[in-house]
């Protein structure tokens, strides 16, 4: 990134601009270079706030333009809704843009981590094949159970609903978690079925 010029800048470059000789002078003509030294500081206004809104266009160093980033990376986004503060806001348009998205269960606890629930793990459903399940073990005792999966969510987190806070039909010592099934489930592979499990 560049530096702005100063107002002295500006001023000595309109004086260089002049036609050269006697009558140009700022002996001679002292109005000429008073109105240049006027217009300078306009300038290097100008140029500081050029300067500015260059560095809107880089993630590391926009504030300004926050919701029209937003906007472009289709923020508040439909799970969390809006975020409190312009430091959360501006992280979730920086991982909006440098988020590669996953299908591993490390990706899902990592989402789950950042809404809110450090402790999730990910248990991952098999089907009984031949000769690897017991008589009457059966774990679901179908075929699809390949693909299913259950996203435990570690526990609960801190301030989670207890009397006297809660409303009507909320369970107590439980957090309400529809942002995280709400953002596990946009997340899952199309073909599986998933469970968010809140302990």
């Amino acid at each position: 990134m560049g530096v702005a010029r100063t107002s002295g800048d500006y001023a000595q470059q309109l004086a260089a601009l002049l036609p050269p000789g006697p009558a140009w002078d700022r002996e001679f003509q002292p109005q000429i270079h008073a109105l240049l030294q006027a217009l300078a500081p306009e300038l290097a206004r100008l140029d500081a706030r050029a300067l500015q809104l260059l560095s809107e266009s880089f993630l590391d160093t926009f504030h300004e333009t926050l919701t029209d980033w937003e906007r472009e990376v289709g923020l508040p986004d439909e799970c969390l809704g809006t975020s409190g503060t312009v430091g959360e806001r501006k992280a979730m348009v920086r991982s909006r843009l440098i988020d590669l998205g996953g299908q591993t269960p490390a990706f899902y606890v990592q989402l789950a981590a950042r809404a809110g629930y450090p402790n999730a793990w990910v248990q991952e459903l098999r089907t009984p094949r031949f000769g690897g399940a017991r008589f009457g073990r059966a774990r679901f005792g179908t075929w699809a159970a390949q693909h299913m999966w259950i996203l435990h969510s570690g526990g609960r987190l801190p301030g989670g609903l207890r009397f006297g806070v809660g409303v009507w039909g909320e369970r107590f010592g439980a957090m309400p978690g529809n942002a995280l099934v709400c953002l596990i489930r946009r997340a899952a592979p199309a073909h599986t079925l998933e469970f968010v499990n809140f302990e």
